[in-house]
Order: structure tokens, then C-alpha cells, then sequence
């Protein structure tokens, strides 16, 4: 039995859901608009501000697409309301960041600066030049800008340095032992 698929969504006020035909979900809020379609079997009902999801059957197929469509629901409705973040920092001597116009310019230790243009609904900030914020309403865009700027130059166990997100423990090792 899925948990997280039978957990109700509780959509607030100052959004609207637009229920279309092959399971498209409309989600409108101050932030922005999202549209998805969901797996044709999961039924999708809205009553009261609060958002149902319902499987036809136990099979393994239908449970695993229950709790996604769940998650994924939840998701936009958070994202169109509040929006998602990720918080990148950036360890080492030298290693910074600016923002040029649009673009998110990296210097971490290479011979050249890399460069990185967000795409539509996710915007980049630099509030400090060792620390990126990514924000924007859909929670998959954020992620993956966020892991592709992290892939640039991630934490190395001896030193530390590199590009890693707020908060994120890098187990370190001990270095070579000399006589």
C-alpha cells in the first residue's frame, strides 16, 4: 500500500488547479503556472481545496505511479506558491562566483571560467561570491541546474574544496603519512 499515494494535497488559496482531459494538471499561483500530464491510470480528484489521488488496482505498476503522481502534485503546488531553492558553496582558495547579466560565471582552480545560463523559471543569485542560490518554481529544473553547477568542480575527500550544497558533509580522508 502506497503511503505517500493515499496523503492528501491540500491546495491553498491563492492557487487554482485546472483538471484536464489525459490526466493534464494545470497548477496556477502567484509564482508562475505549471502544467503536467500524469499516468493515465491514477485518477486525480479535486474537492474542497484538497486534492485526491485514487489507483484501480495493487499491481506493482499502479502503486509505484500512485505515490510519483502524489509527489510530483505536491511538488507543483508548492513550487507555483512558495518556489524551491538550492544553496551551492563554493570551498577553496580562489574559487568564486559572478553573475555577468544572466550568465553564472565559475571560477574554481580551471584555466578558463565556466559558464552557465540558466534556462526559463529558474534564476540564478549570488549573493556573496562563495555562495550560488538557484530558485524557481519546478522543483526538477532547480535540482538539475543545482547538480550540474556541483559536477563542475565537486568536494574533494583530502582538502574539501570544491562546489557542494549548503549544509552537505563531505567525509574527509587522511592524507599521505610521511617518515
Amino acid at each position: 500500500m502506497s503511503r505517500v499515494g493515499k496523503k492528501p494535497i491540500e491546495v491553498p488559496a491563492d492557487v487554482t488547479i485546472t483538471l484536464g482531459d489525459k490526466n493534464a494538471v494545470t497548477v496556477k499561483g502567484p509564482k508562475g503556472e505549471l502544467t503536467r500530464e500524469f499516468h493515465k491510470d491514477i485518477t486525480i480528484a479535486l474537492e474542497d481545496n484538497v486534492l485526491t489521488l485514487t489507483r484501480p488496482s495493487d499491481s506493482k505498476d499502479h502503486r509505484t505511479n500512485h505515490g510519483t503522481t502524489r509527489a510530483l502534485l505536491a511538488n507543483m503546488v508548492t513550487g507555483v506558491s512558495e518556489g524551491f531553492s538550492r544553496t551551492l558553496e563554493l570551498v577553496g582558495v580562489g574559487y568564486r562566483a559572478q553573475l555577468q547579466g544572466e550568465k553564472l560565471v565559475l571560477n574554481v582552480g580551471y584555466s578558463h571560467p565556466v559558464e552557465f545560463t540558466p534556462e526559463n523559471g529558474v534564476t540564478v543569485e549570488v549573493p556573496a561570491n562563495t555562495k550560488v542560490i538557484v530558485k524557481g518554481i519546478d522543483k526538477e529544473r532547480v535540482g538539475a541546474l543545482a547538480s550540474n553547477i556541483r559536477q563542475v568542480r565537486p568536494p574533494e575527500p583530502y582538502k574539501g574544496k570544491g562546489i557542494r550544497y549548503e549544509g552537505e558533509a563531505v567525509r574527509r580522508k587522511e592524507g599521505k603519512t610521511g617518515k
